[in-house]
């Protein structure tokens, strides 16, 4: 049996990281079992001792990481609905709503403060569904290219890997959130449209058809891929800069509470980034929900380059506050059902080796 773990932990750098007397009873050597600890959607301590209820890259662990995700994207998603209403309002209509004290003052003072809650039901279901399919197959598509690189390529190219596994995860995730994305901008954005999920969506298909759920999920592609991507590749790279750079003492001497002070940090400054690059596209899904017969090309040549920058100031603090939060719930519902949470990356032993080698040369 010990003989198998260690196989399976040499040859996929994602592998089960159970660091016990098993592994170290089968000749591996202390560095070469940190290696295979060496990439992980989060970055918890990975302790000898510690007990985990299940295996890396099992159906249950896949399972609690789509949970995870449901909790982070849903929760987090809902409970900004406020500041993402006055955000689309600026962005459909900047000259009425301004900036976004102005628009908090306009959509109060024309329909109470109830107006603020506006599509909190689509937001739940939608980015429930999001957050299901962008963690979980994260989970998924990283161990898979892992598996495809091998242990030292997914070493070198992390930064690609991540990339690759958010971007390929938030293609599905987009297809199970487009439908309420719709609802949910046109009853923020449309007067007299809906107030409720249950209004709004037959009122979509009765005059659009299914295709009316579906007609932004180009450029909420083009929103939503780029976002991702930089969402999960600047979050790696963030926390092991963190740790490496930043943080005074070791990760594992860190306790699970400053890991996640670490997570919390690392996401927000990802979010930042995300808020940024994904801003153009947002402000065109915007504009063509609320115009009906609308294209992506349209939307864009009319509205110009400055005005796809419009509502970006409240949406970075959105953002940035939504991508901490959701990495927070994310990691904290990992630390709960004791997922395992390898640390940051180190190079692998045989790589050095190599390098070594090429050195002396």
């Amino acid at each position: 049996m010990s003989r198998f773990v260690s196989e399976v932990m040499k040859n996929n750098p994602f592998s089960s990281p159970f660091v016990r007397a098993d592994c170290e009873g089968s000749g591996m050597k202390v560095n070469e079992t940190r290696t295979v600890l060496a990439l992980s959607a989060s970055h918890g301590a990975a302790s000898k001792d510690e007990e985990y209820s299940c295996e890396y890259g099992s159906n249950k662990f896949y399972a609690l990481c789509g949970l995870g995700g449901i909790l982070s994207c849903g929760l987090t998603h809902t409970a900004v609905v406020p500041l993402d209403l006055v955000k689309c309002r600026i962005q459909v209509d900047p000259q009425k709503y301004g900036g976004i004290i102005k628009g908090f003052k306009v959509s109060v003072s024309e329909s109470g403060i109830r107006e603020l809650g506006k599509g909190w039901a689509p937001t739940l279901f939608g980015y429930s569904a999001q957050g299901l399919c962008k963690f979980g197959f994260y989970e998924v598509f990283k161990h898979v290219y892992a598996d495809l690189l091998g242990e030292e390529n997914a070493f070198l190219w992390r930064t690609s890997l991540y990339l690759a596994a958010s971007a390929s995860a938030e293609f599905f995730a987009d297809i199970a959130l487009c439908p309420m994305e719709s609802v949910k901008v046109r009853i923020q954005t449309q007067p007299g449209f809906a107030r409720t999920l249950r209004e709004g969506a037959p009122k979509i298909y009765a005059e659009e058809g299914f295709n009316g759920f579906y007609k932004g999920i180009v450029p909420l592609w083009g929103r939503q891929i780029p976002y991702t991507m930089m969402k999960f590749a600047c979050f790696e790279r963030t926390v092991e800069a963190l740790y490496k750079y930043v943080v005074p003492k070791p990760r594992a001497d860190c306790s699970k509470g400053e890991q996640l002070v670490v997570t919390f940090v690392a996401g927000y400054i990802a979010g930042v980034f995300c808020a940024i690059v994904s801003h153009p596209a947002d402000t065109i899904v915007s504009k063509l929900n609320q115009q009906k017969g609308s294209s992506f090309l349209t939307i864009a040549k009319n509205l110009g380059f400055v005005a796809m920058w419009k509502g970006l100031f409240p949406r970075i603090i959105m953002i940035g506050t939504l991508t901490a939060l959701q990495w927070f719930i994310y990691d904290s519902v990992k630390v709960y059902f004791r997922l395992p949470r390898p640390p940051p990356p180190e190079m692998p032993e045989s790589l050095k080796r190599k390098l070594e080698a090429q050195g002396k040369h």
